[in-house]
């Protein structure tokens, strides 16, 4: 079973995370910008921060047999801080970078007018850049920053086939799949969406423009979900191919569109925690 988790937070993660990811099958991952949990207040520390998603975090996910790509973006949490809206002048050099296959996430927090500047401007980068966008949508009124943010999507012109909608639920998601954009769900451990309710979803919408995340940071979550979600398709019924489908085959065809997308180099095996090679499978 091969397995590319299109949203994981591995700066927050451990090594041995990536381990028992690559043993549970995973073997590519997009890690996006996001909210590290200390607000930061300058603009210097995005920076530092892309230059480790671009540099070290690469080279820590070959060293275990894993791909890694990124999304970078001003995410809409700091958006709202004044002295954060510098990212957006830098970001435009970042977006250049051969292992950047989205912009993101961006999106609302607390749909704010900052938050929605921010929004608008790198739905714009995103065009100029030729690069699909992975939108976060808002923890609260889930509903209304949805429908929110597929209007703002529409009133840019953004081709829906080209955005990812993600953290969506019950109550989001048919409203997403009407507008053609890409359904993402995370999945964890207490909140969000489980591996049971995943499953439903996928039962009644089908797997087309569907992506599974473990959204893992550096709160409670867990990278290995989306082999979880996988194993209850499995038993649920849904064949290996819908699996392959859901878990490999729709997140390489959205980020592909970025043109970026390398999985074939990388290091062909990893070590194991007494130093031994385990090949990849």
């Amino acid at each position: 079973m091969r397995i590319f988790d299109p949203h994981v937070h591995m700066t927050s993660r451990t090594t041995d995370d990536y381990q028992r990811m690559h043993a549970a099958g995973v073997r590519a991952v997009v890690e996006p910008a996001f909210w590290l949990g200390q607000p930061r207040t300058h603009v210097g520390s995005f920076l530092d921060y892309f230059d480790a998603l671009l540099g070290w975090e690469p080279y820590r996910a070959a060293q275990y047999g894993i791909r890694h790509h990124c999304a970078l973006a001003l995410n809409p949490k700091e958006a709202n801080d004044p002295r954060c809206a510098g990212v957006l002048v830098e970001l435009p050099r970042y977006l250049l970078k051969d292992s950047v296959v989205a912009v993101g996430e961006v999106g609302y927090d607390s749909m704010t007018a900052e938050e929605e500047r921010a929004f608008e401007a790198q739905l714009a980068l995103a065009q100029e850049n030729d690069l699909p966008v992975l939108v976060h949508t808002p923890h609260r009124d889930k509903a209304g920053g949805t429908r929110r943010t597929l209007d703002v999507v529409r009133a840019a012109g953004m081709p829906p086939a080209r955005v990812l909608i993600d953290h969506l639920n019950e109550v989001t998601v048919g409203m997403v799949a009407d507008s053609g954009c890409w359904m993402g769900f995370s999945i964890y451990p207490d909140t969000k969406m489980d591996p049971d309710r995943m499953v439903t979803l996928l039962k009644q919408y089908g797997t087309d423009r569907m992506l599974v995340n473990s959204a893992a940071d550096w709160g409670r979550s867990d990278p290995l979900k989306t082999r979880e979600v996988a194993d209850v398709m499995l038993a649920a019924g849904f064949g290996e191919d819908d699996v392959d489908r859901v878990l490999w085959r729709n997140p390489v065809t959205f980020y592909g569109q970025s043109g970026r997308l390398d999985l074939e180099s990388g290091s062909e095996a990893c070590p194991d925690y007494a130093g031994n090679t385990i090949k990849r499978g």
